[in-house]
């Protein structure tokens, strides 16, 4: 009877870390079917539709992603505080829905505009004390694959999402309200969901340091420095929508492509959260930027259908490689009552970089050529993997590498 306890403790334990992790999966899946049924056509019709230019679409993605950027900061600093991570993500997935409503009621750009601030804001908020609540439901030696299976079903999602665009817009003859319309669907679909999320029960320390700059782990400041760095040259992927419909692909093949790039880094994505926890995320991270360099520098040089197909495979290797790694990265380095926060900081600076990338690269496309905002995307990223190799080649031996 001794063992009963701690054995039965064990297993809720078990159920609770499998369950949240699954559930919050769920609501990133059906999220994303919603937000990626939208998105790779939404260049297109801005640009056939409404007669945006490169430059206006780069400004809309940029001040999208900008506007919510100091939003993920501050809202990963309220979940630590307060505790109240499912609340707050809730009302940031409730985003997606209003998103979707004010585009389909839109007549200009401008409309747009607002309606992608909206899904940016939301994301904003929801992105940090989500993935806290991902780090709370998982074993710490685990977070690799945490991260990892819940990247794999966001981008499923994302997957999923495009390919039915690009079966409605085949089916429709470029009937883009009809998708815009059906986005609806899952949006609601993934609200509901999180509201089965349970947040971790504990009680909320008043002895929780400051979270400031200067008190961060200097291998982290230097490794946000660099992110921030690489985010200069990642500019949106509407660019590289835009770049495929130029390069001769159909509106329905480019979506097809986007769908390549999403389903392989969905499928990678778990594994390679896996590998991570067990070989170290320094390398992996290292070459996911490396390939980075090597697609921008492909898609931007070459215009072949057959190297551009190829490209995307090599897209999904780096996202898988990176995007879920990066968290768990974080989470190992900062303290336990920081995660949110910190989180958010790396969302935030990323965010906040993605107004100057796609400023800059449609300026590039429009006054330059449209290969030189993949050139110098490119030479960013291969400047941010050896910098990351150097930052954490030189680091504490209780930080996986």
């Amino acid at each position: 009877m001794m063992n009963t306890i701690p054995q039965n403790e064990e297993k809720n334990k078990k159920t609770f870390i499998a369950s949240n992790i699954i559930l919050l999966g769920l609501v990133s899946f059906f999220t994303d079917i919603s937000t990626e049924m939208v998105y790779p056509i939404l260049p297109l019709y801005l640009s056939t539709i409404m007669g945006a230019t490169p430059t206006i679409i780069g400004i809309i993605e940029g001040i999208a992603e900008s506007l919510a950027s100091v939003i993920k900061l501050f809202s990963g600093i309220v979940a630590d505080k307060y505790g109240n991570k499912k609340r707050i993500a809730f009302f940031g997935y409730s985003a997606s829905v209003l998103n979707k409503v004010i585009i389909l009621l839109s007549a200009t750009w401008a409309g747009v505009l607002l309606a992608r601030i909206v899904d940016r804001f939301g994301k904003g908020i929801r992105t940090a004390p989500r993935d806290a609540l991902i780090a709370e439901s998982s074993d710490k030696s685990q977070l690799g694959k945490a991260y990892g299976l819940h990247k794999g079903m966001d981008l499923l999602g994302t997957a999923v999402g495009i390919l039915l665009a690009y079966i409605i817009l085949s089916q429709n003859n470029s009937d883009f309200k009809k998708i815009f319309l059906y986005s609806l669907i899952p949006a609601i679909i993934g609200i509901i969901i999180i509201l089965f999320v349970k947040d971790k029960k504990e009680e909320i320390s008043k002895k929780i340091v400051s979270f400031k700059w200067k008190t961060l782990d200097k291998r982290l400041k230097l490794f946000l420095v660099f992110i921030f760095i690489f985010t200069l040259g990642n500019s949106s992927n509407a660019f590289i929508l835009l770049r495929t419909y130029n390069a001769g692909f159909t509106a329905q093949n480019a979506i097809l492509l986007y769908f390549l790039y999403n389903i392989v880094a969905s499928i990678l994505s778990y594994p390679f959260g896996n590998l991570s926890d067990k070989i170290g995320r320094k390398n992996m991270l290292c070459l996911g930027y490396f390939l980075y360099g090597v697609v921008y520098l492909g898609i931007g040089l070459f215009s072949d259908k057959a190297l551009f197909i190829i490209l995307f495979v090599i897209y999904g290797f780096y996202t898988a490689l990176t995007t879920g790694i990066e968290r768990a990265l974080i989470v190992d380095i900062v303290p336990e009552t920081q995660k949110a926060s910190a989180l958010g900081l790396h969302a935030a600076i990323v965010g906040i970089g993605l107004l100057p990338a796609s400023i800059i690269a449609g300026i590039l496309w429009d006054t330059v050529n449209q290969s030189m905002p993949f050139i110098f995307g490119g030479i960013l990223a291969f400047i941010t993997s050896v910098g990351v190799f150097i930052i954490f080649s030189m680091q504490k031996k209780d930080t996986p590498n």
